[in-house]
């Protein structure tokens, strides 16, 4: 990801260099375990799981963990915010995982330090899980690195690029200390997309030029805030509608296909421009419309196409154009069912590859290794490439809402930040955005806003 003229090799990564980054990362995390002894569970010992975050993404990846096979884990500590989500996530937890879910009440925890508690509950080889919304993922993240936790840590991963670039460094340290951290990039983890992309690496569609995604489906309907309630508690509750809280639809919903697209291309973008516009006001401070087109040193293009609206042409699905020919890498969210193409019509006649069953889990997948890593002592650590893909994400978002062509090098060098001071954002803390008189949030003014 670099526009970062394209002159600058120290950030530009070939194809071959893009695909070892996760075998290099497991290699350090490797050689850093010898440092740092029993970081890894004992064969066919309990893994203890810290929930921190207990919406809906977190439990259901807590789910996720517990249909894991190779040992037993137990959720042994929870944190939120709100003392009620994390009440209505155990006891739905309980009733479903009676045997898994051992959380008394003095290892519930509330509040805005309480990941510090959660995480403070656990010991080698058990796994802190970061699934708040993104504004808390980097200090999280740095508190269970320099605790010496293994980590799972949901997308998306930072707000801005002050906050990315902590993540960033967290991941090194992670690294060396040979730490198991799996990221909510579950895709990875297809065995569809793995087959059609490693097809793609091999060469059945040639030179790969043009890359698009699509997430264009009905909106999440973002709700006014009711008289007297606190903004900040209020703008919390609600995270998806606020840029400074979830980073925003473009990347907490459409990191994934961007994450996909760049795999397939075996690099990372140098710069983006981009369009948006918000038209219905339930999007709260967002955008609810963006097409950004990323470009690659070689020259290649990623369009990204992402809109949250009701009564509109829907997709959810991701496309390569190669100088051979073509592929669908994703048809549909519920089963990928990617195929390759001879040229660039898609049709029957033209089909020469398809995967022709569904797919495993990506979700189950995804546990599946990060545990059997704890447990066998095995490298893995994404965390580097959750941190590039986070600016990747952040270059088109920035394009976007300033409406300037961004490079890689401006997103990572951005001093721009939602919030000075996250570690220390309590309910008295003045909300980083305010709605107007009629309780609508303003959105980003291209020409006009800055966020870089």
């Amino acid at each position: 990801m670099t526009n970062r003229n394209t002159q600058n090799t120290s950030t530009q990564k070939s194809r071959r260099e893009f695909l070892s980054v996760s075998g290099r990362v497991a290699a350090a995390g490797a050689l850093a375990g010898v440092a740092v002894p029993n970081v890894h569970a004992a064969e066919n010992s309990t893994v203890k799981l810290a929930l921190i975050g207990c919406g809906n993404r977190g439990s259901g990846a807590v789910a996720d963990a517990f249909a894991s096979k190779g040992g037993p884990v137990k959720l042994h500590a929870m944190a939120d915010i709100f003392e009620n989500r994390l009440k209505s996530s155990h006891d739905r937890l309980k009733k479903q995982f009676p045997d898994k879910v051992d959380v008394p009440d003095q290892r519930r925890f509330i509040g805005f330090d309480a990941y510090k508690k959660a995480i403070d509950c656990l010991g080698p080889g058990d796994v802190a899980m970061l699934t708040t919304h993104a504004a808390f993922r980097p200090l999280q993240f740095e508190y269970a690195v320099n605790k010496g936790v293994n980590v799972f840590m949901e997308k998306s991963f930072a707000t801005d690029a002050p906050n990315a670039r902590r993540l960033m460094k967290a991941a090194e340290l992670s690294e060396k200390k040979g730490l198991k951290v799996g990221v909510g990039f579950m895709w990875r983890h297809s065995k569809a997309r793995q087959e059609v992309i490693g097809r793609i690496h091999e060469g059945a569609i040639g030179d790969v030029h043009t890359l698009r995604i699509y997430r264009v489906h009905g909106p999440v309907y973002g709700p006014k805030r009711p008289a007297g309630e606190n903004e900040i508690a209020f703008q919390l509750r609600c995270s998806p509608f606020f840029n400074w809280t979830c980073s925003g639809f473009f990347i907490d919903w459409h990191c994934h296909n961007i994450d996909v697209a760049c795999w397939a291309k075996g690099a990372w973008p140098v710069s983006a421009r981009a369009m948006g516009g918000r038209c219905f006001e339930e999007a709260g401070n967002l955008f609810d419309h963006y097409t950004v087109e990323y470009t690659f040193a070689d020259g290649a293009i990623l369009f990204a196409f992402s809109r949250h609206m009701n009564k509109c042409w829907n997709t959810y699905s991701d496309f390569a154009q190669g100088s051979k020919g073509s592929a669908v890498i994703m048809s549909t969210l519920a089963q990928p069912k990617p195929q390759i193409f001879k040229g660039h019509n898609m049709v029957k006649d033209n089909l020469v590859w398809q995967f022709g069953r569904n797919d495993d889990n990506p979700y189950h997948a995804e546990w599946q290794v990060l545990l059997d890593a704890i447990r066998q002592d095995k490298p893995h650590n994404e965390s580097g490439r959750a941190g590039e893909s986070a600016i990747a994400c952040l270059m088109g978002r920035m394009a976007a809402h300033t409406g300037q062509e961004i490079s890689w090098d401006q997103a990572l060098k951005s001093e721009f930040q939602f919030v000075k001071d996250i570690d220390n954002l309590t309910f008295d803390t003045p909300a980083p955005i305010k709605a107007g008189p009629d309780g609508i949030y303003p959105a980003p003014q291209p020409g006009i806003t800055k966020e870089c």
